[in-house]
């Protein structure tokens, strides 16, 4: 991504730096903030990850109540979310989902 995408970006983000407006994701933006985070790269695990929360959210407006349910759903193992994205607020900021609200937050 180059810098003024990046800069337009940023200013699309609340101070939590969770995406105000999940239609503006792009695979490149989650590449870009997984970059922010010290992650080398996003793996298949990764984005089976991503989607799935990304389609959790737009059938049910939230987090899933576990984050584990995806992992075994999709036979990544019990803890694949704090594996992969070192955890939940990680992964959910990265598939580019607005601020999930204070009580998920908690549990995140």
């Amino acid at each position: 991504m180059m810098a003024t995408a990046h800069k337009q970006f940023d200013r699309r983000r609340d101070p939590e730096e969770f995406i105000r407006d999940p239609e503006i994701w792009s695979e490149d933006i989650a590449r870009a903030l997984a970059r922010d985070d010290g992650l080398p790269g996003l793996t298949r695990d990764h984005w089976i990850v991503i989607h799935a929360l990304r389609e959790h959210f737009h059938r049910f407006g939230a987090a899933p109540p576990a984050f584990s349910h995806i992992c075994n759903t999709h036979h990544l193992g019990k803890h694949c979310v704090e594996n992969l994205f070192h955890g939940e607020r990680e992964a959910w900021r990265i598939a580019g989902l607005p601020d999930p609200g204070e009580e998920a937050k908690a549990y995140m």
